[in-house]
């Protein structure tokens, strides 16, 4: 049986020491006012910083670009009204150049009939 003893007052002894390391270890961490710890957090902050002025850049950049396609696509848009309305009116003058044939042709005939019956 002593050889279970010891197996058993090992493990513990290991167990204890092991606790005294992590006590030790939390003991020996560095306070809040490190200089270390204060270089760190301004090093992150910096980041911080930078990446929020990349990102309101890049929002700027995008908003920009946003309403120049809208400008470019409201150019484009009346471009292609103006280009239908002239498509209609030359539709609507040939049409009525069209008509207007058709009634002097019509009318042409109308007098030769009048003009054979005399």
């Amino acid at each position: 049986m002593s050889g279970f003893k010891n197996k058993h007052t090992d493990r513990r002894d290991d167990s204890q020491r092991a606790k005294q390391a992590m006590l030790e270890r939390f003991k020996a961490r560095p306070t809040a006012d490190d200089p270390a710890i204060l270089a760190r957090q301004a090093e992150r902050q910096a980041i911080l910083e930078a990446r929020a002025a990349r990102e309101a850049e890049r929002e700027a950049r995008a908003a920009t670009e946003a309403a120049e396609r809208a400008a470019r696509e409201a150019e484009e848009e009346a471009r292609r009204k103006d280009d239908e309305e002239r498509a209609y009116q030359e539709r609507l003058e040939r049409e009525a150049a069209l008509e207007a044939e058709r009634k002097a042709a019509r009318d042409a005939r109308y007098a030769a009939r009048k003009a054979r019956r005399k």
